[in-house]
């Protein structure tokens, strides 16, 4: 992926994502998704500014059907942040840096406090 954002899967996202000390944005995605492909450069910059406070993965969903199917991810692209082990928001479909941000800043300072 990058330096910023790492590739989860079925096998690793109980240690990568449900255990991780810091809120985990999780990007649903598959190769094929043209909004998907768009989003990525996003997703990408929210990584980089978030590198110190929350992490930033990848989930194919045509190669993970397990963890896909357990959240419900009907469209992609979909992004669910994870706190303490748990769903605490979700956003179906392209959206803009800001609202990513927003969405985390939220998850983030209540850590950090």
């Amino acid at each position: 992926m990058s330096e910023h954002v790492t590739e989860v899967s079925d096998s690793s996202f109980e240690k990568d994502v449900l255990e991780s000390e810091n809120p985990v944005l999780v990007d649903f995605w598959a190769a094929w998704c043209a909004p998907c492909r768009m989003l990525a450069p996003t997703v990408e910059a929210v990584a980089e500014k978030y590198s110190s406070t929350a992490r930033v993965v990848k989930l194919n969903v045509d190669e993970n059907p397990s963890v896909s199917q357990r959240y419900g991810i009907k469209g992609i692209p979909t992004l669910i942040l994870f706190k303490g082990g748990k769903e605490e928001e979700r956003v179906v479909g392209a959206t803009s840096k800001e609202a990513i941000s927003r969405m985390i800043d939220k998850h983030v300072s209540a850590a950090s406090a």
